[in-house]
């Protein structure tokens, strides 16, 4: 199942796709019903049967892609010597349905520093569907009792135990990935922030602690870093929602959370007015 390995392929690399099946098949068809296959903006993968059915599938698809659609779509398709085609005649003889399901990118965090918040913070964005990066330079935060409460999460999760620099996992993020900094070290906490802020791509950049924390690291990265105040002004601190008051880790926890998940919905395009479809969802073509 090529295409199962292409779903994951893009879910690693934070790219959109689109999952195309044959939802039905009445008479002559190239593939029978529940045949998939996988279109990304320069690549597909398996195949519904070629053809005409196929290259409108794939043109539907990436037009998905590019519009941000999150919506699933449907068609159905003649495959008749008398239906208009676009992309060569294809007179199997059958009708059949087409299903076009959106893969969404996943969201990405990076917590870097698995103390108490850390940890609580890893909890509540475990049961989401995510992938979640957990950096550490001391072993003994990431070892497998650290990470048991994680067992079963629905997220992605990825640990990273890096003893030295481990602001060097930054490289390894993908595009849009949410920073966390909040180690045991603001040594450490400086380095990262340096290094995130130099780092081309990622999403928000967040540090847990106080306002007088910030302002003796802002100077430091500002007066030995060299860093620009407009990258400066980039790191989102204190982090979590204001309203929501409390230094228990669980409590600081909650409302770091809340506030990427805020992120997270807002950076999904509205549903309304997708597509031009009937009542049910559906749009008949001949192809």
């Amino acid at each position: 199942m090529r295409w199962l390995r292409a779903v994951e392929q893009l879910r690693t690399g934070g790219e959109p796709g689109v999952l195309v099946t044959l939802t039905s098949v009445r008479g002559h068809a190239p593939r029978e019903a529940g045949a998939k296959m996988v279109v990304g903006r320069t690549r597909t993968w398996d195949t519904i049967g070629g053809g005409n059915l196929e290259a409108v599938a794939v043109e539907r698809a990436r037009s998905m892609i590019e519009e941000g659609r999150t919506v699933p779509e449907t068609f159905m398709s003649s495959l008749s010597d008398k239906a208009p085609f676009q992309h060569g005649m294809q007179c199997c003889g059958g009708e059949v349905g087409v299903l076009l399901e959106p893969l969404a990118v996943a969201p990405v965090v990076a917590i870097f520093g698995m103390g108490h918040v850390g940890h609580e913070l890893a909890r509540i964005l475990a049961r989401h569907d995510l992938d979640l990066h957990l950096v550490d330079s001391r072993p003994e935060a990431l070892d497998a009792d650290a990470l048991a409460p994680l067992a079963d999460a629905n997220a992605r999760v990825h640990a990273h135990s890096v003893p030295v620099l481990p602001e060097l996992v930054l490289g390894e993020l993908p595009s849009g990935a949410h920073v966390l900094v909040m180690t045991h070290d603001h040594a450490e906490d400086a380095a990262i922030l340096d290094a995130a802020l130099r780092t081309t791509g990622l999403g928000s950049v967040g540090l847990i602690g106080s306002s007088a924390k910030w302002t003796r690291l802002r100077h430091r990265l500002a007066t030995e870093g060299g860093l620009p105040v407009q990258d400066l002004d980039r790191v989102a601190t204190p982090i979590g929602i204001p309203h929501l008051v409390g230094k228990d880790p669980a409590t600081i926890a909650v409302g770091v959370a809340a506030d990427l998940l805020i992120r997270f919905t807002a950076a999904v395009p509205k549903p309304e007015g997708e597509g031009e479809s009937s009542a049910d969802g559906r749009s008949t073509v001949d192809v």
